[in-house]
């Protein structure tokens, strides 16, 4: 097994680990460990709520998650000889939940997949769903099914929602500048346009006293993705990628964590993917002066990995930048597009028995690939979302004889 640089007790808050954590993006986070270019590593990571949700049939956890606390990521990891405008080379080995163990945190055995209430980040879908629901996984090897979703079993494209180097002191004031002023242009909008720096429950990882303090003032929120990398939830981040990332300060301090069993294209529930803690295994490299070497300032690079199930036959929604609810036409809007054709699916499912919230689930967590079709095509953008049928225990295409609507239990709702 390779040597684990940082090390996690799945029975603990990340706050109270030996080596904590932390929860935001700051140059200042004191680096928690120390690797060579060409060493291969260990990091245990928590769930990124620090386990407020449970396994249990009520979605009262996920209605009331405390976002204050995430991401909980794993790191700093200092890598040695990293200077600014280096790209780091960081390979995904091995990943996967808590080995060889059953327990109350997610990873031990079982994930979550949560659709959030709109008045706490709400999803892709929020104004059709305001409300919370959650679904419980349990994993047996590759595969993943739920009691909340009968019927349905799948193999899991496991993957980190999010890894990242640290910003610069520059970066990271450019992030809260631009940030505030998309905010300021509806400061009262539910779900809001962004989180700006919070002081409330930040974890710093072992800064103390001022730096701590500061850390909390300026800090950035993870929820989205940077420059920095941070929260892509790329589903084909898996084993065998390659990430180059920007290197913004000295030794590039990676962190991350976030890790999921399974998710669809696009994460559609914000709480979309299958949601666990477990371990992720890496090698790192540099290049030095990689950035300007390949005019990579902006964005990491990536190769997917070569690992995903083999699922052979898809049905597929599309959907077009109208929204039929209003009969109003946008151009080009492929936001839009997507979420039409998610909404199609969904309107799909509920004819074999299936609640929405149910559909909207599976949407977010299965391994179903979101594609922009088209967005040349005035005035429509065109999207298109595939789902395999390989996934369900029953024929889900379209037959002559119509759908077999069936009972289909529902998937854990909030009081």
């Amino acid at each position: 097994m390779p040597k684990v640089v940082f090390s996690v007790d799945q029975s603990k808050p990340m706050r109270d680990q030996q080596v904590p954590g932390h929860n935001r993006w700051h140059p200042d986070i004191p680096v928690a460990a120390m690797v060579r270019p060409g060493e291969v590593f260990r990091v245990e990571c928590r769930e990124w709520t620090d386990s407020q949700i449970h396994n249990s049939d009520s979605a009262n956890d996920v209605r009331d998650v405390d976002l204050s606390l995430a991401h909980m990521l794993s790191g700093p990891i200092g890598v040695e000889g990293a200077e600014p405008g280096d790209l780091l080379v960081v390979d995904i080995l091995d990943l996967g939940p808590v080995p060889q163990e059953t327990g109350e945190a997610p990873g031990q055995g079982w994930g979550y997949t949560g659709i959030f209430a709109k008045a706490n980040g709400g999803g892709f879908l929020t104004d059709y769903f305001p409300d919370a629901y959650k679904a419980i996984w349990d994993f047996n090897g590759i595969y993943a099914t739920s009691r909340h979703l009968p019927g349905i079993r799948y193999a899991g494209i496991t993957h980190p929602g999010l890894f990242g180097t640290a910003p610069s002191a520059e970066l990271l004031a450019d992030w809260n500048r631009r940030e505030q002023a998309l905010i300021d242009t509806d400061p009262d909008r539910v779900p809001a346009l962004g989180l700006p720096p919070l002081a409330e429950n930040t974890l710093a990882g072992q800064a103390t006293g001022e730096v701590e303090a500061r850390i909390a003032r300026e800090g950035a929120r993870t929820v989205p993705a940077r420059e920095n990398g941070g929260n892509h939830d790329i589903k084909n981040f898996t084993r065998g990628a390659r990430v180059f990332y920007p290197v913004h300060v000295k030794d590039a301090k990676l962190s991350g964590g976030d890790l999921h069993f399974s998710q669809g294209d696009g994460e559609i529930t914000f709480c979309g993917a299958i949601e666990m803690g477990g371990f992720i295994d890496f090698h790192v490299d540099l290049i030095k002066g990689g950035m300007e070497k390949y005019g990579v300032g902006t964005n990491p690079v990536f190769m997917p990995g070569n690992v995903e199930p083999r699922y052979s036959e898809f049905i597929s929604f599309i959907g077009i930048s109208v929204d039929h609810d209003t009969n109003t036409n946008y151009y080009l809007d492929a936001t839009v597009a997507y979420r039409r054709a998610c909404l199609n699916a969904v309107e799909y499912l509920k004819r074999w028995g299936y609640t929405g919230e149910q559909a909207y689930l599976l949407l977010g967590s299965a391994p179903i690939e979101g594609r922009i079709s088209g967005v040349v095509d005035i005035p429509n953008a065109c999207c298109s979302l595939y789902l395999p049928t390989e996934i369900f225990d029953f024929d889900v295409r379209p037959n002559k004889e119509g759908p077999v609507k069936q009972k289909r239990g529902q998937c854990a709702v909030s009081s």
